[in-house]
């Protein structure tokens, strides 16, 4: 008998906190592309199809970037289709004009830009200028929404950046206006290199909110690199926040940001919700059996640590079983 089948862990409510988050799953997008080896693309549908049947309502299906930046996901075309049926939300990034066609072609209903607080990462994962980047957005995000198309605005780093250290709060608050005013309709603001801490966290969402950000329309996006991701989503839930960027199995990364690691687990994520009595509507046993399905064709063991105790857990349990039965 594993801690859930226990009743563990207790569900202790903190006052103040929101009694439902949206988990915003990204491991089939930004858990894979990183990936050295091709995932197959039906691995990838069957992969979204069990996330799908653990409650996840939000599950970023892929990219339509070029292949040539992201290889990983060059079977947009072809993995779309497969999970398109499935009855929740597929939310799809689109870099311009042409990945929107690709994605508006094949019926999606739910896209992404993807845009950085800084003008270095611009550079490097956009090769423009932090304003040539909004400027190109611009028409992206005007014919999805005359498509009645729904628009994430992804902002990176909002914490810290890996050439300019620091970012000034005011510099990425004026960003998210302006993704804002373009016609987004939330945003995702993404600690891509793992370095924020709550105090960070807090400042940023206070001048947000004094800026007329509407809490409403924010999601928060933590990595795990110095493992603050959990105590950087806490604060984020105490300031309203109720969208919550997650990866099955902690897998991820950013393929240009080399020293960003994994993305914070759905599992220990819906795991601390749990204990706070906070609803996800996600069934955390299949959740965990659907990480080590993918760890084990991956090849390794899943990061998240709520994976790795409950697997072993009901391994060990197994492991009793058969012995009593000797």
């Amino acid at each position: 008998m594993n801690a859930c089948e226990l009743g563990l862990p207790m569900a202790v409510p903190e006052e103040g906190l929101p009694s439902r988050v949206r988990v915003h799953e990204v491991g089939a997008r930004d858990g894979l592309q990183n990936e050295k080896a091709t995932v197959p693309a039906q691995v990838k549908a069957e992969f979204i199809r069990r996330l799908a049947a653990t409650g996840l309502t939000t599950i970023e299906a892929t990219s339509f970037v070029h292949p040539k930046w992201v290889p990983q996901l060059a079977d947009a075309e072809q993995l779309f289709p497969a999970v398109a049926h499935l009855p929740v939300e597929l939310p799809v990034l689109v870099p311009n004009e042409r990945g929107l066609d690709r994605a508006l072609a094949l019926g999606a209903r739910r896209v992404a830009v993807f845009a950085s607080a800084t003008e270095s990462f611009a550079k490097a994962n956009l090769n423009r200028t932090l304003d040539e980047a909004l400027t190109m957005f611009e028409p992206v995000v005007a014919r999805a929404k005359e498509a009645d198309v729904h628009v994430r605005g992804y902002l990176s780093m909002c914490f810290g950046d890996p050439w300019e250290g620091p970012v000034p709060v005011p510099q990425v608050v004026k960003v998210c206006r302006a993704l804002l005013d373009m016609g987004c309709d939330e945003l995702s603001l993404g600690d891509t290199i793992g370095v924020a801490t709550p105090g960070q966290v807090s400042a940023l969402l206070g001048a947000l909110t004094a800026a007329g950000v509407p809490v409403s329309a924010l999601g928060v996006h933590f990595h795990d690199t110095y493992g603050q991701a959990l105590s950087n989503t806490l604060t984020a839930l105490r300031h309203g926040v109720t969208t919550v960027d997650a990866s099955a199995g902690g897998l991820g990364g950013c393929p240009y940001a080399k020293s960003a690691t994994g993305n914070l687990a759905t599992e220990d994520l819906v795991w601390m919700l749990r204990g706070l009595g906070i609803d996800t509507g996600v069934d955390l046993g299949r959740l965990v059996a659907t990480s080590v399905w993918m760890a084990a064709h991956l090849g390794r063991p899943s990061p998240s640590r709520t994976v790795r105790a409950l697997a072993h857990q009901d391994s060990a349990g197994s492991d009793a079983d058969s012995h009593k039965d000797q």
